[in-house]
């Protein structure tokens, strides 16, 4: 009888031990359910590519007209707290070859610190050229440069340093299309590197979350020109983690207008409607850039996902896309293309790297009027250009300064002045 009391009272032990092991699960569940927004998880390129929450930009520091001059880490902090207001959650880089990644990673780390609830991530690019770019000899496409080695290097020991910070590296940027005659590679090149990329995170020499890419061109990426789609392109897209491609229906109302010129039953529309219809037709041709190149993609991987590494629609310029040439450029049609793109591009769960946060000067130093000087959303200044007016009427900006500049309108505001400046594209 003893023997049989011992054993009841040890099951009954077992059993208050057992229910209260259960008690104390079910408390950790509801606790980790109620406490979810609090909890830190570990955010990765899968979590981020394709999630409207996590608006992407493409940027540069840069104030003066020389990359010679270096931003520093308060100018670039600035950039952030910026770009953060405007729920920016990952930015896009081009190189590491300049003090300016450093800075920008130095900086974000910064700001993690300061507040725990700051949340920016990089798209970490690497530039790749041909043998012989950039100097007086005659580029050699079918060589690579020497530096590139350096360049990827400099990439892993980054993205190693800063792993919760660098989430993506892209291989290159335009570097396979035949237009960047200066330096393109063949696809070859692009694939070499990221296959030993991808082969260091296979041995641990990287992270197995980090993803691997290159941006380039939707020509490239078979999107359009038949001369593109080779046994190496079909490899590369087969050994990136995603496809990152470009479309420019700005740079297109030059060189392939048609879909941008105003067709002559819309000649007796009013100004605007003609503009607003140009814009809506550019639209459409990035759509078309972007679903040829997701067809030739997934006719070679069907789970490869395509997403937007570039696009933009510059403010300003004198040349091809000014009052001279296409008339595409000006405040009112930028905003028109940013707001349709993210638009469409968030409903359909497309990352989308808009091309810029912020006007850079040094890119066409010699012509301060060129286009490419013009393609931010703010200008050098830290003026908002008509896109966020919006967001400075929200006082979204209050607080913030670029340099010492507190963030203010264009044209101060008078959208009067603004549409002044408005053309339509010419007529067909």
């Amino acid at each position: 009888m003893k023997r049989k009391s011992l054993f009841c009272s040890e099951f009954i032990l077992k059993s208050i031990a057992f229910f209260v092991l259960i008690l104390i699960i079910s408390s950790f569940k509801i606790a980790s359910k109620k406490y979810k927004h609090i909890v830190k998880v570990k955010v990765t390129a899968k979590d981020i590519l394709g999630n409207p929450n996590y608006l992407a930009i493409s940027y540069g520091g840069y104030r003066k007209n020389t990359r010679d001059i270096q931003p520093t880490i308060e100018e670039v902090k600035q950039d952030l707290k910026i770009l953060a207001s405007l729920k920016i959650k990952i930015i896009r880089t081009y190189n590491v070859h300049f003090e300016e990644v450093n800075t920008v990673l130095k900086a974000i780390e910064i700001l993690k610190k300061d507040n725990k609830n700051f949340e920016m991530y990089v798209m970490l690019g690497t530039w790749i050229d041909c043998k012989n770019a950039w100097t007086n000899l005659e580029p050699n496409h079918n060589e690579e440069s020497e530096r590139n080695e350096d360049e990827i290097n400099e990439a892993v020991r980054l993205a190693n340093k800063y792993p919760d910070i660098i989430k993506i590296i892209a291989v290159g940027n335009e570097a396979m299309v035949k237009w960047a005659t200066s330096y393109y590679v063949q696809p070859k090149v692009i694939l070499k590197w990221v296959n030993y990329l991808q082969n260091l995170k296979k041995n641990k020499k990287l992270s197995k979350d980090l993803w691997i890419t290159s941006s380039d061109d939707f020509a490239s990426w078979g999107g359009g020109d038949e001369s593109y789609k080779t046994k190496d392109l079909e490899n590369l897209i087969n050994a990136v983690d995603y496809v990152s491609m470009h479309t420019y229906p700005y740079h297109n109302s030059h060189y392939h207008p048609d879909f941008w010129m105003v067709p002559q039953e819309d000649n007796s529309l009013p100004e605007v409607d003609k503009v607003i219809s140009s814009m809506n037709r550019s639209i459409e041709f990035a759509k078309m850039q972007y679903n040829a190149v997701k067809n030739y993609v997934n006719s070679i991987n069907p789970k490869k996902s395509v997403h937007i590494g570039e696009t933009g629609w510059a403010s300003s310029s004198d040349g091809l896309y000014g009052n001279e040439g296409s008339k595409a450029s000006d405040e009112y049609k930028q905003a028109l293309f940013y707001d349709a793109m993210r638009t469409w591009t968030n409903k359909d769960r497309i990352s989308c790297f808009f091309f810029e946060a912020f006007d850079e000067i040094w890119k066409d130093n010699k012509n301060p009027s060129g286009s490419e000087n013009h393609f931010g959303l703010f200008t050098i200044n830290g003026k908002a250009k008509y896109t966020l007016w919006k967001n400075v009427d929200k006082k979204v900006f209050q607080g913030l300064k670029r340099n010492e500049n507190t963030i203010i309108k264009t044209y101060n505001g008078n959208s009067v002045e603004l549409m002044k400046t408005v053309l339509s594209p010419p007529s067909k």
